[in-house]
């Protein structure tokens, strides 16, 4: 079964004590994904004292050069951006083990106008293959994820499920899989359910929010239920988690959430 999981977005305050507030409304994970800020130490203390997971965190360079080759105005659609992506992989690494924290979210950059998508693709590839022994000793998920094109990242390379699962097999790491955005694949392409099923062996993390709008489950066009029931018909035992934004109070969206578990 997998573990559903929260947004940090969900909840006010310091991102420190954000893991008791989900750890109240019944969630055993929390995502955190811009780290860098943050004191990893106080962090991983909560994580102990609470029993709350950070589900994943987002790549980032320390340096700023080396991050805008990383950034998605840039990215490892760019061959001068590998080495950066490597930095940053391995920086990132560390601080997923200090938190405990298995899987890293990767984006590929905006699509580079007048040069061929198979080059950009191959750039990609080449990126992640330099990465994936890092991840493969670490024992830390790299999950790539496609985007939408036609409401929130205008320009961006990847955005659709085949070349996501080719990518991935192209590299050919077991700690290099897809991250599969539910909002954002619905946007482009929809068939949910038959391409979570088809493709779930490359299927490393699930985020999950409702269309249109970006909002919880249950205030758009999608069957959440289904879906729900369909990831757990796969057997996934990864993470399932909200990032969307809310229409009502957190704690009267949360046994909503956790309803749409039951069958």
């Amino acid at each position: 079964m997998f573990t559903l999981t929260v947004h940090n977005s969900w909840f006010p305050g310091e991102e420190y004590g954000k893991l008791e507030l989900a750890r109240q409304q019944g969630f055993k994970a929390i995502e955190i994904l811009n780290w860098a800020h943050l004191d990893l130490k106080r962090l991983r203390g909560e994580i102990d004292r609470t029993g709350v997971a950070v589900s994943a965190i987002l790549f980032h360079a320390s340096d700023p050069a080396k991050q805008a080759l990383i950034a998605n105005t840039h990215g490892i659609v760019h061959a001068d951006a590998k080495d950066a992506f490597v930095t940053a992989i391995r920086e990132t690494i560390a601080a997923a083990q200090v938190l405990g924290c298995t899987n890293i979210v990767v984006t590929t950059g905006n699509e580079i106008a007048g040069v061929p998508r198979a080059e950009q693709h191959a750039r990609v590839v080449a990126a992640l293959r330099a990465a994936a022994p890092l991840a493969e000793a670490a024992g830390i998920q790299l999950v790539l994820e496609p985007l939408n094109i036609l409401v929130n990242h205008m320009g961006y390379y990847l955005t659709t499920t085949a070349e996501s699962v080719a990518v991935i097999e192209e590299v050919g790491s077991p700690m290099v899989k897809v991250l599969y955005d539910v909002y954002h694949q619905q946007i482009t392409e929809g068939n949910l359910i038959n391409n979570i099923r088809t493709n779930i062996r490359h299927i490393g993390h699930i985020h999950v929010g409702d269309v249109p709008g970006r909002k919880q489950p249950g205030t758009g066009e999608i069957n959440y239920k289904n879906v729900f029931k369909a990831i757990r018909d796969t057997g996934f035992t990864g993470f399932v988690v909200f990032e969307c934004g809310l229409t009502e109070p957190v704690e009267v969206v949360c046994p909503k959430m956790w309803a749409l578990l039951e069958d």
